[in-house]
């Protein structure tokens, strides 16, 4: 029985009530998208699509900055597309279909005798018939021949005039079926990738070389675990090339695999009994062979290898490589990061420098503190909301100190630029002439004074497209020399970047989370969003009440809402790329807020509810808990951001369409009570909650009858969420 509500509101749990973090169970920014083979829902591979993949030719070149991983579309008009049928039932001799109308079992079957004069009879079994019996579960189908029987039975009496009687079998285990496979080429040498189970990110490695990483942990291709909750440690993820065409080459040629790797980053220290492996594949040997691997261990800045290719056997039409990685498959852990994989000809053993110059991170926001805030609060303010420390990373990746030159940062609406804004070289290279030698710069640049996002412009929302740019002299790959985001303004204030790298809570019954926000100007709420995660347990059945407080000497104050204890929330999972679910005050009240408040909830129980943690940027000072009754608040120790945010009443509310939920009053009768009471409904399948005086659920039905003689004497409280919000109270006798 679940605890909905404790009274004794400042009960102290200090010996088991703390801050945690946590790994990431699913990893919410990677979304279902298809695989190299793309099925459909069903028990056979009837009208599914096999994507063949293109062959590339060398130089091989990802350092991912874009997601170059193979998109598949299931449509069966793509161009090119051809399907081959497949049958269940096949003639062994002749290989040649059944008919459709064919149909066996495996249990043997016979024609009975019947003597009518001495009451007695005969069976004769039918002889076997040898059929070739496909698996159209999977494709190719595998085909074994076996020894069936005619579905039926027939039986003759002696003596007798008449027509034999057949009985059929129902639902013989063997029909004549069919499965259609269908065939897509694929034409798209922009893509490198024939798989998707790895993760294409910009925020889990600590100081890449480029912009983008590949990462590799327990979780799938739609970012579950593979193992939920098990302590199974195995394969896990792999990202897999397309073909490519090495048969013009020789050993002579000087081909050379080489890329970065770093374990950890931002993520979850991989054991030493965990790897990240690099396999070869020989076409003509349709094999998998293992070439590299390196063991788990702490963060470390990303490392290169550098790996000849002269094995005649690779040198096919149709080699590939794979990177996988081993370790749990319980959820985002043991992580492993690849950059800058480049495999070419005409190398040499030493040539293991990746020249570029590139931003290291993509930037998020050019406002100071947030990365959203309403448009209405920003174009209303008479100060200037830009930041004054814009951070920037740049890594020159040249073995020589390069001339710096000054960057640009242009603001545009719709494609057309508003505003443009120079980086200062200066500044870029820390107030030296040059960039030093393989080394990441980081400055603060100051957008505090000039600019500005375009205040004239009306509306409930804008949005605006910003670019920052920034190179050296010396010639490399132009594309991670800028990057580009889009600054919104919604109807809430962000501190995240929208990506969550942990999970994170208090533990304990009754603990607090609170999240401090400085808005612009006075303004009233009208719900929170939050971004949970699942991680280590599922804990979408815990319950909490969403919290409002007032702010007092940088701590919460007085609470300016708290939900009903008796429709307390859920912790809820998006089906999406680091999605947040919105949370609305009950009865679609607003809840007016000084421009400093604190928003979060009071957990009723004692879980860590697992919401979602931006390590990329800090705001771990807005962060308070409180593990005993909020007496005391503490600030979080965990560098981050917590992915909730603020909802305001704007102009947006029109386009939020926010129901107005009609409220329906409960009757109860008999009220008093002692076996039976009656609530008035309409709907006879509505779910009837009842709760004791301590706010525990004491009975759960559907009905509009419900017997209440086993419940002892008291007052007792009867709700009926999908109508209403209200509660009502009978007495038992």
């Amino acid at each position: 029985m679940r605890l909905l509500f404790v009274f004794i509101l400042f009960a102290n749990f200090v010996f088991s009530q703390r801050m945690e973090i946590g790994p990431l169970m699913q990893n919410t920014s990677i979304s279902s998208v298809s695989t190299f083979i793309t099925k459909n829902e069903g028990a056979t591979f009837d009208s599914t699509i096999i994507f063949l993949p293109d062959t590339l030719q060398l130089p091989f070149l990802d350092e991912f900055s874009t997601n170059k991983f193979q998109e598949y579309t299931l449509d069966y008009n793509l161009p090119g597309i051809y399907s081959t049928i497949h049958y269940r039932l096949l003639n062994p001799a002749t290989q040649e279909e059944l008919p459709v109308s064919a149909s066996f079992t495996e249990q043997p079957t016979f024609k009975r005798y019947y003597n009518t004069l001495t009451s007695t009879f005969s069976d004769t079994v039918f002889p076997i018939i040898s059929v070739k019996v496909g698996d159209l579960s999977q494709y190719p189908v595998v085909f074994q021949t076996l020894d069936l029987y005619p579905p039926y039975y027939i039986y003759d009496t002696l003596g007798v005039e008449d027509t034999p009687d057949t009985v059929w079998l129902t639902n013989p285990t063997y029909f004549q079926d069919s499965a259609r496979q269908f065939f897509a080429p694929v034409n798209d040498p922009s893509k490198l990738w024939i798989d998707n189970y790895s993760y294409h990110n910009y925020r889990y490695a600590v100081n890449p070389r480029t912009l983008g990483v590949v990462t590799f942990d327990g979780l799938d291709e739609n970012g579950y675990p593979y193992e939920i909750g098990s302590t199974i440690t195995n394969y896990a993820d792999k990202l897999t090339s397309k073909p490519l065409d090495l048969s013009s080459y020789t050993a002579n040629d000087s081909i050379y695999f080489s890329f970065l790797f770093q374990p950890e980053g931002l993520g979850d220290i991989p054991e030493a009994t965990d790897s990240l492996v690099l396999e070869f594949y020989a076409p003509e040997l349709d094999q998998w062979f293992h070439v590299w691997s390196i063991n788990g261990d702490t963060v470390h800045p990303f490392k290169a290898v550098h790996l000849p290719v002269t094995n005649p056997k690779y040198l096919k039409k149709a080699f590939q490589f794979r990177f996988k990685n081993y370790g749990s498959l319980s959820g985002s852990l043991d992580h492993f990061h690849i950059d800058y994989v480049h495999l070419r000809a005409l190398s040499y053993f030493n040539d293991t420098l990746f020249k570029d110059f590139a931003f290291v991170y993509p930037l998020n926001s050019l406002l100071k503190t947030y990365t959203s805030v309403p448009w209405d609060h920003y174009k209303n303010t008479s100060t200037n909301k830009m930041t004054d420390s814009l951070l920037v990373l740049v890594h020159n990746g040249s073995q020589n100190p390069e001339n710096y030159q000054n960057g640009q940062v242009t603001i545009a609406q719709n494609g057309t630029q508003q505003n443009a804004f120079t980086l200062q070289g200066f500044t870029l290279a820390e107030q030296q002439i040059n960039f030093s030698a393989r080394t990441t710069h980081t400055s603060y640049h100051d957008f505090s004074t000039g600019a500005e996002y375009n205040k004239s412009l009306g509306g409930n929302q804008q949005v605006f497209e910003v670019k920052a740019n920034a190179s050296a002299q010396f010639p490399n790959l132009t594309q991670n020399d800028s990057t580009e985001f889009l600054q919104a303004f919604y109807n809430y204030y962000s501190y995240d970047d929208g990506s969550a790298e942990a999970a994170f809570g208090p533990t304990g019954v009754q603990a607090r989370l609170a999240v401090r926000y400085d808005a612009y100007e006075i303004d009233s709420l009208i719900g929170v969003a939050m971004s949970f995660v699942p991680s280590v347990n599922d804990v979408s059945n815990n319950l909490f009440l969403l919290t409002i407080w007032g702010e007092n000497n940088g701590n919460p104050a007085e609470i300016l809402y708290e939900d009903d204890v008796f429709f307390p929330r859920s912790p809820l999972y998006g089906n999406g790329p680091n999605q947040f679910l919105n949370y609305y005050f009950m009865d679609t009240i607003k809840v007016p807020v000084e421009t400093s408040f604190f928003i979060g909830w009071r957990q009723l129980e004692g879980d860590r509810l697992n919401l979602g943690l931006d390590r990329n940027i800090d705001n771990s000072s807005a962060i308070k808990y409180s593990v005993n009754g909020g007496s005391t608040w503490l600030t979080s120790p965990f560098a981050g951001s917590a992915m909730i945010r603020p909802i305001f009443s704007t102009g947006l509310d029109s386009f939020l369409k926010i129901p107005k939920i009609e409220e329906k009053k409960l009757t109860i009768y008999p009220n008093p009570a002692n076996d039976f009471i009656t609530i008035q409904l309409e709907n006879e399948n509505e779910e009837i909650i009842i709760y004791d005086s301590f706010g525990r659920i004491v009975k759960k039905e559907i009905g509009k009858s419900i017997a209440i003689s086993n419940l002892t004497k008291g007052i007792y409280f009867v709700s009926v969420p999908s109508i209403s919000s209200k509660t009502a109270k009978f007495i038992k006798l």
